[in-house]
């Protein structure tokens, strides 16, 4: 690990006066992925901000929404009462991730910028365009059993690796930030970029913005959601695919449903194209795997993950019975 200055602050405006000063700077929350990465020399900053004391981890719920602070741990958001209840998807893809060690240390912020589990991105041996734009990117050629089948380019094929933003996606969760420019508030669809030239830019955040916290809708029947994973082992793995799902039914009809998928892309994806072929049908095993199709149709496998394809239709259309409760 490089040598690195460490810096504690107790107010947000002190931690982005603080970024700034050093020009290889990071903010330290749960650095349950920073450290790592720091530990194998593929982020080497000159400074770490510890914003883990931060004002910034209540949940409050509102008439109209609710506010989850970005140094809310993971543990917490998933045993919320009131989240458990109301946005089940969220807690079953929290639960779903790592362990309890590691989601009691993690943090909502930190979760939103997870870096993805690419072997060849964690071994500095190997060329990536993610970790040095323009060096080429070895996974196109190399073993890519557990790359993306959306939102890749002859660029990048890395996975984004969080459950939580998979869940997030298909609540139309909304992220605030805080620079020395203001606040904003950015919607979760607009947050992830597409890979294109440059793999190395994941998101749309400015040099020293703060994620301070992430705003959920009050849904319509969001209580009737549900995330599944499907994984190699039952504990303490990435998905190879999975699926969050929220449906507003009326009897058996769709009145509109929201699809996002994980393990098979670039970023959390948002599948519009199946949203929009169950609105206005009925819940039936026929129905979700049309709707699966349309979901994987842009797919572009590589040599060794092809079977990602109809792995992930089918997580889509499990997950959408259960959402459902319909029978299996």
């Amino acid at each position: 690990m490089q040598t690195f200055q460490f810096v504690a602050v107790e107010e947000a405006k002190n931690a982005i006066e603080k970024l700034a000063a050093a020009e290889q700077s990071r903010y330290l929350a749960g650095g349950t992925t920073l450290v790592d990465l720091m530990k194998i020399y593929v982020e080497t900053p000159d400074q770490l901000v510890d914003i883990q004391h931060l004002p910034l981890s209540e949940i409050k719920v509102l008439d109209d929404r609710v506010e989850i602070g970005a140094m809310v741990r993971n543990s917490d958001l998933a045993d919320h009462s009131y989240i458990k209840q109301h946005y089940p998807v969220l807690s079953e893809a929290l639960l779903s991730g790592a362990t309890p060690q590691i989601r009691n240390m993690a943090s909502v912020g930190g979760n939103l910028l997870q870096r993805t589990r690419c072997t060849y991105f964690r071994d500095i041996a190997w060329p990536c365009n993610k970790r040095e734009p323009g060096a080429g990117c070895a996974a196109i050629d190399g073993h890519n059993r557990m790359h993306a089948l959306l939102g890749t380019s002859d660029k990048c094929i890395a996975t984004h690796p969080s459950d939580m933003c998979v869940a997030m996606m298909a609540l139309d969760a909304v992220i605030q930030t805080l620079s020395s420019d203001g606040g904003r508030q950015i919607p979760i669809q607009e947050f992830y970029v597409a890979y294109g030239d440059d793999p190395a830019k994941e998101n749309v955040l400015e040099p020293g913005e703060l994620i301070t916290g992430v705003t959920l809708p009050k849904l319509q029947n969001a209580a009737k959601s549900h995330y599944l994973k499907v994984r190699d082992r039952a504990a303490f793995e990435f998905a190879l695919a999975s699926a969050a799902v929220v449906l507003d039914l009326k009897g058996k009809d769709i009145v509109t449903a929201r699809i996002a998928l994980g393990g098979v892309a670039a970023k959390p994806w948002r599948s519009l194209e199946a949203e929009h072929y169950l609105v206005g049908k009925s819940v039936s095993e026929a129905t979700f795997k049309a709707a699966a199709v349309e979901a994987l149709k842009a797919a572009k496998p590589q040599k060794d993950n092809a079977f990602k394809i109809e792995l992930a239709r089918r997580t889509l259309v499990r997950a959408l019975q259960n959402a459902a409760e319909i029978p299996s």
